[in-house]
């Protein structure tokens, strides 16, 4: 399968950093994540999950300003990018403070 990026270079921008706000303010998170560690079994997961999901919301939101809609291919693009920047996001919520 060809790898093609289809995300505007200004998205991927963006969307980085986004990603370094996130793994900078991971015990924030991770404190959020806490909060409902009686239904949860792994706070660190759970952690994981929010900060992925804010970034994702924000990666929604940079293509509803452009009045556009992220089709199968960019979404995949997203997902490769968190996956190659996982374990800097878990690294940050395992040292964090919270």
């Amino acid at each position: 399968m060809e790898n093609l990026f289809v995300i505007p270079s200004t998205t991927k921008k963006f969307i980085d950093s986004l990603i370094d706000y996130y793994i900078s303010e991971a015990a924030s998170y991770k404190q959020i994540a806490m909060t409902y560690s009686d239904e949860i079994e792994d706070v660190n997961a759970n952690a994981f999950g929010i900060i992925v999901g804010c970034i994702y919301s924000g990666f929604l939101q940079a293509y509803q300003n452009q009045k556009q809609k992220p089709v199968l291919e960019d979404t995949q693009e997203f997902t490769q990018m968190i996956k190659t920047r996982a374990a800097q996001i878990k690294r940050s919520i395992l040292d964090a403070k919270a």
